[in-house]
């Protein structure tokens, strides 16, 4: 189990050039491929010819050779002997799955998993395939032993669990699944050059790309890496192939653009990374219920530290918990819609920080009763950390949303919606912020309210106000309750919510 570095992996690499000497491969977008002979194409459909074995390439679904060249890519990046990609990560678990079992089999999963993958496992498989799965704390290695039955073909898990981030313990995982004579799939999403789950002893890694591979949250496409290269030919088999007939295929050019992604994907997750423990570390500090690997704090900290490659941090995701969903949202819209810390969507590993309150989204496939058993509150946010703005700018808006929520008990109820209204020096027009809950803190700014107004100078007879209009629209005439004059251009207004009583908050220091 000797370290790695998936960055020098990657540089010894196979590398593809242009078809007319370009330093970065040419994409091949033709659906149908020619052979010079007749007799070449039924060698193909009966599986003697293949582009690696003396033949050449027959359809897109089956092989093509862009897909092809960002397969040994990633097959470099994971230290597997070969990878295909697909049309999402969905596809490339799905797939997997569906190689690995047949019907009556079993597969023994973690229990925090992406809501897609739970509802796959738990409603999908059962339904259409006879196959079932057990779901069990993937951290108890006696729980995942016990589940196993003579039927279990799979143990399926997440190098870190979503959302809760429990390390999977992927060398103990594999000699289970080994002396069973059961495969080990890891879907590797999260951490990317961070773990190297076949170095580890996993047999299949998944991944979405959609996400940190990718970086940019423009494309969904999927990989499966194999430690076994005939298992990628199983994927794409004429007959039985999941991927082939199934048909999740990758597009060309979608295949063409991650390419160009990969080399700098290392330096991405190293600043991913260290952003993210910087963050964990602060909130840590101030009180918050912070769960990220790279604390010591973390139940599975010296695990994760054990099996991760040198260099790369403990991975770009940590949750913060609020205690209710009321605070959880609360807590997101200022953090995007007052300081433009990150902004409120699902997904992750994109460049900017993402936010979501996992059990009213990426886990809401799970009933309460699966939620709790998972780990997963409705307080819970789960942040992916970004790469834009500096460390420090970002730092300080995420403590001053912290210490916000901070000052208020947990049976506070947000009053009042802020926003921020600016007068253009140059042209007069006003702009405003979309709104956020508050309870009225004077951490919204360190100078005092005006006295109750209806009107102000920057709202010039009946501007913005309220939260109508969205992003730089304008919105309904609601009566103002306050007004806080940060410079002369720039105030904050609050609105009381309809049907919220007072906040506890003085009004003097609101």
């Amino acid at each position: 189990m000797t370290a790695e570095d998936p960055a020098e992996r990657l540089a010894v690499a196979r590398r593809e050039f242009g078809e007319w000497g370009g330093v970065n491969s040419s994409t091949e977008i033709s659906t149908t491929f020619t052979v010079l002979h007749a007799d070449t194409l039924p060698q193909i459909f009966a599986g003697s010819l293949d582009p690696n074995h003396g033949g050449c390439y027959l359809y897109g679904r089956s092989l093509n050779p862009t897909v092809l060249c960002l397969g040994r890519q990633l097959a470099a990046l994971e230290g597997a002997q070969a990878a295909y990609c697909c049309a999402s990560g969905m596809a490339a678990i799905s797939a997997t799955l569906l190689a690995l079992c047949g019907t009556g089999d079993h597969i023994v999963a973690s229990s925090a998993v992406y809501g897609g993958t739970f509802a796959l496992l738990k409603e999908f498989l059962p339904a259409k395939c006879g196959i079932s799965t057990t779901f069990v704390p993937i951290s108890d290695l006696d729980a995942v032993a016990a589940a196993i039955t003579d039927r279990t073909r799979v143990i399926y898990t997440e190098t870190l669990s979503n959302p809760t981030l429990v390390v999977a313990d992927i060398p103990r995982l594999a000699e289970l699944a080994q002396a069973k004579g059961l495969k080990l799939v890891v879907d590797n999403t999260f951490t990317p050059t961070v773990l190297s789950p076949i170095r580890l002893g996993a047999d299949v890694v998944v991944h979405s790309l959609t996400k940190f591979i990718s970086g940019a949250s423009d494309i969904i496409a999927g990989a499966v890496c194999a430690r076994d290269g005939n298992f990628v030919n199983q994927l794409m088999d004429l007959h039985t192939g999941p991927l082939m007939l199934l048909g999740p295929t990758m597009d060309p050019k979608v295949a063409s653009e991650l390419s160009l992604r990969i080399p700098h994907l290392a330096l991405r997750m190293r600043e991913h990374s260290a952003r993210a423990q910087l963050y964990a570390e602060r909130l840590e500090a101030l009180g918050a219920r912070v769960s990220y690997p790279g604390l010591p704090s973390h139940p599975q900290h010296a695990l994760l530290q054990r099996m991760a490659n040198p260099g790369y941090g403990f991975g770009g995701m940590l949750t913060v918990e609020l205690g209710t969903q009321e605070r959880a949202k609360c807590f997101m819209e200022r953090l995007q819609n007052k300081s433009s810390f990150g902004l409120m969507a699902v997904s992750l590993g994109y460049f900017d920080t993402l936010m979501s309150a996992s059990a009213a989204s990426t886990s809401s496939e799970l009933s309460e009763t699966e939620l709790a058993v998972a780990g997963i509150s409705h307080g819970l946010v789960r942040i992916s950390v970004g790469l834009t703005g500096s460390p420090q700018q970002r730092l300080q808006q995420l403590e001053e949303a912290w210490l916000h929520m901070a000052r208020h008990p947990a049976t506070a109820v947000p009053a009042y919606k802020a926003v921020q209204i600016t007068r253009d020096a140059a042209t007069g027009q006003l702009k405003r912020t979309p709104s956020w809950h508050s309870f009225g803190s004077s951490l919204d700014s360190q100078e005092a309210f005006d006295t109750e107004a209806t009107d102000s100078p920057t709202s010039a007879a009946g501007a913005v106000r309220g939260d109508g209009g969205g992003r730089g629209g304008r919105a309904a005439m609601v009566p103002l309750v306050k007004v806080r004059r940060l410079n002369g251009s720039t105030e904050v207004h609050y609105t009381r919510v309809r049907g919220r009583p007072e906040s506890l908050t003085p009004p003097e220091s609101l």
